[in-house]
């Protein structure tokens, strides 16, 4: 038999699994439906922000998340020809958690869903891949879906795309995100990081190339930015010229390069930045990469996703256990999530337009901006890209209500009657 529940999530990422585990807590049937067998992906942000290691401590899971094996940065800085400034200082936040913890988003996801399936009314189904949507007098009914045991039908009171940049749904649902474009691509690789070397985030500028360290403790994850469209060219040009691009950006990686063995331990990472115009039609929402494919500008992608799902589980637990949420209520999501997405998106525009291009089309060593060195200068002013990057332009909490939530959908149901 077809299965039936209230709430069926398509993508088991950082947006589907937050989502699921929320709404099951308010006791909401919940089934989230993961295409793959596991969540190992080759490339997965794993950035935990500290406005997401907040909603972490409301939900009781700090601890679980704490025996991941992780890496907390507190600082961000930016090293040009005329030497290293620090631009954010996460330790200034008036927040619990002052910096950014970095863990494989595997086992971020496994502490979610660890917790996510305790509860009665919550099913993770793995190898379980949405291929069409269902739709009845034109409301989106619920998701057909291809598993191990050929196709079936889960029908929903309400359907959630969580399923990524690519959404499946998305495209059957016959939605255009809007493009703003990218100037750029993102090349990532790790390298062996000696004891003693700088800690936290260290990012590099020269003649025509970007390079981001992310301090992981044992190692640095490199993101090696190119031009749009460059993968082809750095790969023809062969794996020593990106081993001698990188020793010679940063000469203290240059005893690590050769790790770097050939292009099978090089995975490219296309940028992509654009969000729909509206993030649900009748019967289905799209939220995190689905409504909004952010650019690697930040690391806030997962941040955003988070607080898309702690949103709409905050306005969706009532109307869902009076019946189904009307076209209102999941209006309501995107109209509140609107401006922490276009807002995040237009700072991101900005750094590309004005900081990564010139560099990307620079041919001579280059000077750091007058803003950045002002940064540095000034340590009480770090706080501020520090806030924009680790907290958000609007930060969700779950609420001080019963099980950790508000009651916002009821002042809602009030006005729309």
């Amino acid at each position: 038999m077809d299965p039936e529940t209230d709430v069926c999530i398509v993508g088991g990422g950082p947006a589907g699994m937050m989502l699921g585990l929320l709404l099951a807590r308010q006791g909401v049937d919940v089934t989230v439906l993961e295409k793959h067998a596991d969540f190992l992906r080759d490339f997965r942000g794993d950035t935990v922000h500290p406005s997401t290691l907040d909603v972490l401590d409301q939900l009781g899971l700090a601890e679980a998340a704490a025996e991941v094996p992780h890496r907390d940065v507190a600082e961000l800085r930016t090293t040009f020809a005329d030497g290293t400034y620090r631009v954010a200082d996460f330790s200034r936040l008036h927040a619990a958690h002052g910096y950014i913890r970095f863990m494989p988003q595997s086992d971020f996801l496994a502490v979610l869903a660890g917790a996510a399936v305790k509860l009665p009314g919550f099913r993770l189904l793995r190898s379980h891949e949405a291929v069409g949507l269902l739709e009845r007098n034109g409301v989106i009914r619920g998701v057909r879906v291809e598993g191990p045991d050929g196709i079936m039908d889960v029908t929903a009171k309400l359907s959630v795309a969580a399923d990524g940049r690519n959404s499946v749904l998305r495209r059957r649902a016959g939605l255009q995100p809007r493009e703003f474009g990218a100037p750029m691509d993102v090349l990532w690789f790790r390298l062996s990081r000696r004891a003693g070397a700088a800690e936290g985030l260290d990012m590099h500028f020269g003649p025509g190339r970007v390079l981001l360290a992310i301090d992981r403790g044992e190692y640095w994850q490199v993101a090696y930015v190119i031009p749009k469209g460059g993968d082809e060219r750095v790969r023809a040009a062969g794996i020593e010229v990106l081993r001698e691009s990188v020793a010679d950006l940063v000469p203290s990686l240059a005893n690590a390069v050769a790790e770097v063995r050939d292009f099978g331990d090089v995975s490219t990472l296309t940028v992509r930045l654009d969000r729909l115009r509206r993030w649900s039609v009748p019967g289905l929402l799209f939220i995190g990469d689905a409504a909004h494919a952010m650019s690697p500008i930040g690391g806030v992608g997962i941040n955003l996703a988070i607080q898309d799902a702690v949103c709409a589980a905050r306005i969706l637990a009532g109307p869902l256990h009076l019946g189904t949420p009307d076209s209102r209520t999941l209006a309501l999501i995107h109209r509140r999530r609107w401006f922490p997405t276009a807002g995040t998106q237009l700072l991101q525009r900005t750094a590309q337009r004005f900081l990564v291009l010139p560099m990307l089309g620079s041919t001579e060593p280059v000077n750091a901006p007058r803003m950045l060195r002002l940064l540095g200068r000034l340590p009480m002013l770090q706080v501020l890209p520090a806030r924009i990057i680790g907290i958000g332009l609007r930060p969700e909490r779950l609420g001080p209500g019963r099980r950790g939530f508000g009651r916002p959908w009821r002042r809602h149901l009030t006005r729309t009657g």
